[in-house]
C-alpha cells in the first residue's frame, strides 16, 4: 500500500508562499490587519504544508520505489523485500499522524498508484492543546475575563472587553486611542469555534461553552458565590453555598430557626415606624427556609408588607418545593401560594415585582393581636 499526501501546489494568492519570504514589514502588516490569532493561523498553515511537501515521496528509487515496498525481494533500490516495506510503513504512519494533526486530509492508494488532491485545513481550536492556548489570547487586559463577540480592537490590534472599554477612554495595552470603533471580524471567527470556561471556573465550575451560551450559564451557575440572603445591605458577605448557613449561625445569631414543615412566623411590634424587617429560619425536608417579612414604602405615603420564603439553595432544588402563607383571623383569611426563590435571587426582584404575598398595614390591622402579625408558614416538596 502506498500512502500518499498531496497538496494543491497553487496557493490562494492571500497567503504568503512561505514564512521565510515574508518581510518584517509585510508580517506587521498581516498581524495588524488579521490579528493575532488570524496570523498564527496563517503560520500554522504555512507550516503544515512544508511538514505534507517534506513527507512527498520521491520519484527517485526506481522500481516500485519511495514510500512503497517493491516486490517481495524485488529492486535493489525499490526496497527490498518485508524489511523495506515495514520501515516505509512506519514512516508513512508517523507523516500521516503528523499531517493529521495539521489538519491535512490523507488519501490511500494501492501500490504504485497516486492520489493527487487532498483537502487542505486550517489548524482549528478543536485540535488537542491548541484551545487553551488561543482561548488565553482572548482575556482582557483589565479584568482578565474574555473578550466575546462582538470584539472590538484599537488601532494598534489590541484587545479589551466591552465592559472595560466602556469605562476606558484610551488602549490599556499601548495607550493609543480606542476611538474610532474597529471590528475584529477574524477574531469573532475563531471565537465562535472555541469553548470559553465559564468565568466561575476557579470555584469549581468544570463546563466550557459556546460565547453565546456563556452569559445565560453564569447567571444560573451553580458555583457563583452566593451573598448575604438577610435583608439589608449592611452585610457585605459572600461565599459558597455550603458556607451560607454557617456564616448566619456565626454573623447573625438573632435569627431563630425552627423545625418542621408547618409552623407560625410571629413578627411583633408591626407599628414601628420607617423600614422594618423580620426573619426567621425553618427548617425541613433536610433544607433550610428563610422567612422574611418587609415593611417598607414601596410608593410614598403608602406602607406595604411584602412577606417571602427563600431556599438556601439553588434555583433547580427550589423547584422541587411550595410553600403557603397564610393570614388568619376574626374570620378571615387571606393566602400566597408560590414557589419558593433560591437567595441567588434575593427578595428584592420579588418585592420589585410584588411576586410574594402583598398586603398594606389596614389588611395587617385586620390580622394582628396587639401590634402582633402572626402569619402560618407551611412547606410542601412537589
Amino acid at each position: 500500500m502506498l500512502l500518499v499526501f498531496a497538496l494543491k501546489q497553487r496557493r490562494p494568492c492571500c497567503f504568503p508562499r512561505g514564512v521565510g519570504d515574508l518581510s518584517q514589514r509585510a508580517l506587521d502588516g498581516y498581524r495588524s490587519v488579521c490579528g493575532v490569532v488570524a496570523f498564527e493561523l496563517l503560520l500554522g498553515w504555512s507550516q503544515a504544508t512544508e511538514l505534507v511537501a517534506m513527507s512527498r515521496p520521491s520519484s527517485a528509487g526506481g522500481g516500485s520505489g519511495g514510500l512503497g515496498a517493491g516486490k517481495a525481494g524485488g529492486s535493489k533500490h525499490g526496497g527490498s523485500g518485508g524489511a523495506a516495506a515495514a520501515a516505509a510503513a512506519a514512516a508513512a504512519a508517523a507523516a500521516a499522524a503528523a499531517a493529521a494533526a495539521a489538519g491535512v486530509s490523507a488519501s490511500v492508494a494501492g501500490s504504485g498508484s497516486a492520489v493527487t488532491a487532498a483537502a487542505v485545513a486550517l489548524p482549528t481550536a478543536a485540535l488537542p492543546g491548541q484551545s487553551a492556548e488561543l482561548t488565553a489570547l482572548f482575556e482582557c487586559p483589565v479584568c482578565f475575563d474574555y473578550v466575546l463577540p462582538p470584539i472590538l480592537q484599537c488601532q494598534a490590534g489590541h484587545l479589551v472587553c466591552n465592559q472595560c472599554r466602556q469605562k476606558l477612554s484610551c488602549c490599556p495595552t499601548c495607550r493609543g486611542p480606542l476611538t474610532p470603533s474597529i471590528r475584529n471580524l477574524a477574531m469573532e471567527k475563531v471565537a465562535s469555534t472555541l469553548p470559553f470556561p465559564c468565568k466561575y471556573a476557579s470555584a469549581g465550575c468544570l463546563l466550557s461553552l459556546h460565547h453565546s451560551e456563556k452569559p445565560e450559564h453564569e447567571e444560573v451557575c451553580e458555583f457563583r458565590p452566593y451573598t448575604c440572603p438577610c435583608p439589608g445591605a449592611s452585610c457585605k458577605w459572600q461565599g459558597s453555598l455550603e458556607a451560607v448557613m454557617p456564616h448566619l449561625m456565626h454573623a447573625h445569631k438573632s435569627i431563630t430557626t425552627l423545625q418542621g414543615e408547618d409552623i407560625v412566623f410571629l413578627a411583633t411590634d408591626i407599628n414601628l415606624p420607617g423600614a422594618v424587617d423580620w426573619v426567621m429560619m425553618q427548617s425541613c425536608f433536610g433544607h433550610h427556609f428563610m422567612l422574611v417579612l418587609e415593611k417598607q414604602e414601596k410608593y410614598e405615603g403608602h406602607q406595604q408588607f411584602f412577606a417571602i420564603v427563600l431556599l438556601i439553595g439553588t434555583r433547580k432544588q427550589a423547584e422541587n418545593f411550595a410553600y403557603r402563607l397564610e393570614l388568619n383571623g376574626n374570620r378571615r383569611r387571606l393566602t400566597w401560594e408560590a414557589t419558593p426563590r433560591s437567595i441567588h435571587d434575593g427578595v428584592a426582584a420579588a418585592i420589585m415585582n410584588s411576586d410574594c404575598l402583598v398586603f398594606d398595614t389596614s389588611i395587617a390591622h385586620l390580622f394582628a393581636d396587639n401590634g402582633n402579625l402572626g402569619i402560618n408558614v407551611t412547606i410542601s416538596m412537589c
